[in-house]
């Protein structure tokens, strides 16, 4: 008998010849819910194996947050840009 472990892959942005703001936004939202899986999947359970003295080897990962902060941080990000240029428009 054997044993596996499945991963949901959902990290990083899909490229087509053209990417329209709609596949932006698509692809913010796809690295918004891999940064809150990974949240949930890895660094939580992984602190609860520790805080119950599980032994397990430590699972090391990309994290994605400069991915998002590009996207989203304050006060300087590709939405906020085009945020203020919808302003003064």
């Amino acid at each position: 008998s054997s044993a596996g472990i499945g991963i949901l892959d959902i990290f990083g942005s899909e490229i087509f010849a053209t990417n329209g703001f709609e596949q932006l936004l698509i692809n913010f939202a796809n690295e918004k819910l891999q940064a809150h899986f990974t949240a949930a999947a890895i660094t939580l359970l992984q602190a609860e194996y520790l805080r119950e003295g599980i032994a397990v080897d430590r699972v090391e990962y990309t994290d994605n947050a400069a991915t998002i902060a590009l996207l989203e941080g304050k006060p300087l990000s590709v939405l906020a840009v085009l945020d203020d240029q919808c302003l003064q428009a």
